[in-house]
């Protein structure tokens, strides 16, 4: 893949994506208040391990750093990997458990 990844902020669908090659990678999230809780994120199968997520992800707490928004980490993708790896944006999240509405993926 030599393509050039591009995350554009789909703030109507409430996502964050990545076109390539007829596929979709996307992180969701969900506002409330100054609230942003990212729940999900999905990378095609063919394109994991390849630092779309990361990207997606990158997006999405720049975009809540710009903002002024406190970002709940639903995904487990985010909580689990992510902020370890980018503990800068610490100071951005706000713990207390999981989403209220969490979609489960398989």
């Amino acid at each position: 893949m030599t393509e050039e990844l591009t995350v554009e902020h789909d703030a109507g669908a409430k996502r964050f994506r990545v076109a390539m090659q007829g596929y979709e990678a996307v992180l969701m999230y969900r506002t409330a208040g100054n609230d942003i809780d990212l729940y999900h994120t999905y990378v095609p199968e063919v394109f994991r391990g390849r630092g779309i997520a990361e990207k997606l992800c990158k997006a999405a707490f720049e975009h809540a750093k710009a903002s002024g928004l406190t970002v709940i980490p639903s995904c487990s993708y985010i909580s689990d990997a992510y902020l370890k790896r980018h503990k800068e944006y610490e100071p951005l999240v706000k713990r207390g458990g999981p989403s209220s509405n969490p979609i489960v993926s398989g």
